[in-house]
């Protein structure tokens, strides 16, 4: 068994060593796919193309791709029924299952405080307007 990092022990180096992980799964999960297909398989089992239209916007190409990464890490499972065509159905793991749930959190989050992302959206381009009128 591993032995816990204390405050003590955080050098910068041990810091970094300590965030790989946490780096790893949030550029994983914080993929512009990743929570669209994980709230969609978390609901019921989809086929390839199911998801591909149900996924606003996502190309067939990145879909393939993040599904891949998205079985290669646990967090779906992927099943092929050898038919003609071939017949492709992705599940969510109980890992996956796991992560909807702080993903749900942000997403509500998300959308319950858009309006103030927005609203400093529109003040820092004022802002930077202002500075950019002032400069000339």
């Amino acid at each position: 068994m591993e032995t816990p990092v204390t405050p003590t022990d955080l050098t910068p180096g041990a810091c970094r060593e300590a965030l790989i992980p946490v780096t790893e799964v949030l550029a994983q999960i914080g993929g512009k796919w990743t929570v669209h297909i994980l709230l969609s398989l978390s609901h019921r089992d989809h086929r390839f193309s199911e998801l591909l239209r149900g996924v606003e916007g996502i190309s067939q190409k990145m879909l393939t791709a993040t599904l891949r990464d998205l079985e290669r890490d646990g967090f779906v499972t992927r099943a092929v029924t050898p038919s003609i065509p071939p017949r492709v159905d992705y599940a969510i793991t109980a890992m996956g299952r796991e992560l909807v749930r702080p993903l749900g959190s942000l997403a509500r989050w998300a959308n319950d405080n858009r309006h103030r992302i927005e609203a400093a959206r529109a003040s820092y381009a004022s802002r930077e307007a202002a500075v950019r009128q002032a400069s000339w």
